[in-house]
């Protein structure tokens, strides 16, 4: 029986395993994923649980409770050798090791960008996991209750301070989110005044939003400046060191909080550690029907599907053109290699890829939206309820749907939770200190 080895459990590996499952015959071949989280992460929610609108773990779809057939190992492959059918894995415990297969499908995603700027890699933190969510929301909570008992000055201002650098969809809602949670904490805080919040949203060209076209991207820009934000358009992070944000303009602030959400980068191990074709900006290179290599020549045996993937975008009349990074196109890519593959299996000829944009919809926070579909516009709150709506019904399973919307239903009645956690980060300080006062400088994270 032939193995189908799938890199990755994102979206694109998640839903060709998914769909592999369903419809393979009965020892056809078996199916092993390998990733080093046990679960798919649905980003689109993360805004939402950076806000506290929706709980982490119901962002995160466990590979074990719905691939219920594949063999899924809890690694990292850290070297493909398609030439001798073989990748090299490193698991979460133990030693390295090589794992065979027939057919391969790359589906390992794209990782966060970091740029070799002074104090980023130190101080600042991605929007791309659940875990990531997590802890932007822990720490503005945790920085609201360290601001409450401090007097006026430098170090309140600072705690007070949150920074988004990127302005795509990430860092748009991420920031939108964060500020509309903020506005609605400092009512529990009578210590804090709200003219002493400061939300900072920072983009290297001058707009935001690059999905949609001028005016609704102006559009955002003036909402979220109307909201309080402050929006530093043309602008780049000069340094970030000691969590003091310097910026190309010359303005200059203290930020407790920094995300980074400024774009995606080619996962090392497609770049750097594979015998697959790769193109300019290390993505693997792969036909229109999302087998690897070209018309010219094809490489036998293997596929590669969502963002690490230069997919040709047949939608839009543009020679070259390679499908958009997005969840769209993941899903719907993952989908189609597992038919494909099967295809194969069956002596049946692949079909290509081709979608067309449902349009893009984006959360600005509670209440608050936008939506385009070519020429239509949706903005403020009917496009953050087209928001909930599409999302709640594109993320994987029952199981998810259900639990999503009994955390917005308590939430209506019941409000935000604004507990924060960030002591999880360090378990073993109450028991190693014996419930010994431990003394804390401001700014300082829990």
């Amino acid at each position: 029986m032939r193995t189908i080895l799938v890199v990755g459990g994102g979206y694109a590996g998640f839903y060709t395993a998914w769909k592999l499952e369903k419809k393979l015959r009965r020892d056809e071949a078996r199916v092993v994923v390998v990733d080093p989280r046990p679960y798919m992460t649905y980003q689109p929610f993360l805004p939402e649980v950076l806000a506290g609108s929706v709980e982490a773990r119901h962002a995160a779809v466990a590979l074990r409770r719905h691939l219920k057939s594949t063999r899924l190992v809890n690694g990292s492959v850290t070297r493909i050798d398609h030439a001798h059918r073989t990748v090299m894995v490193q698991p979460a415990a133990g030693e390295s090791f090589p794992l065979a297969y027939d057919i391969l499908v790359v589906t390992a995603g794209a990782v966060t960008r970091k740029l070799a700027i002074p104090g980023v890699a130190e101080n600042a933190i991605g929007m791309k996991h659940v875990e990531e969510a997590v802890a932007i929301r822990d720490r503005l909570l945790t920085a609201f209750d360290q601001a409450a008992t401090l007097p006026r000055g430098p170090q309140r201002q600072r705690l007070l301070t949150a920074t988004f650098v990127g302005g795509g969809f990430s860092g748009v809602e991420g920031f939108g989110e964060l500020m509309s949670l903020g506005r609605a904490l400092v009512k529990k805080y009578p210590e804090l005044d709200p003219s002493e919040l400061s939300f900072h949203l920072v983009e290297a060209r001058d707009r935001i939003l690059p999905e949609v076209t001028d005016e609704p991207g102006r559009w955002v820009v003036r909402h979220l400046e109307q909201r309080g934000g402050h929006v530093h358009l043309n602008a780049q992070v000069r340094s970030a060191a000691g969590r003091r944000v310097v910026l190309s303009t010359g303005e200059e602030f203290d930020s407790e909080l920094i995300v980074w959400t400024a774009g995606n980068g080619a996962n090392p191990l497609v770049h750097n550690h594979t015998d697959l074709p790769i193109d300019a900006r290390g993505r693997v290179v792969v036909r229109a029907d999302l087998r690897v290599g070209t018309d010219a020549e094809p490489v036998e045996d293997a596929w590669a599907a969502g963002d690490d993937a230069a997919v040709p975008d047949l939608a839009i009349d543009q020679p070259g053109a390679a499908t958009v990074p997005n969840a769209q196109h993941a899903v719907r890519q993952g989908k189609l290699v597992a038919r494909n593959v099967i295809a194969a299996l069956r002596g049946r000829r692949a079909k290509p890829y081709k979608h067309a944009s449902l349009g893009v919809v984006a959360t600005l926070g509670l209440g608050r939206g936008i939506f385009q579909w070519h020429g239509i516009v949706i903005k403020g709150f009917p496009a953050w309820v087209m928001h909930r709506g599409y999302h709640v019904l594109a993320v994987p399973t029952w199981e998810r749907k259900v639990r999503v919307l009994a955390v917005w239903a308590t939430a209506v009645l019941f409000g935000r939770d604004i507990v924060s956690l960030a002591s999880v980060q360090h378990p073993r300080r109450a028991f190693e200190t014996g419930g010994e006062p431990v003394r804390a400088t401001a700014g300082t994270r829990a």
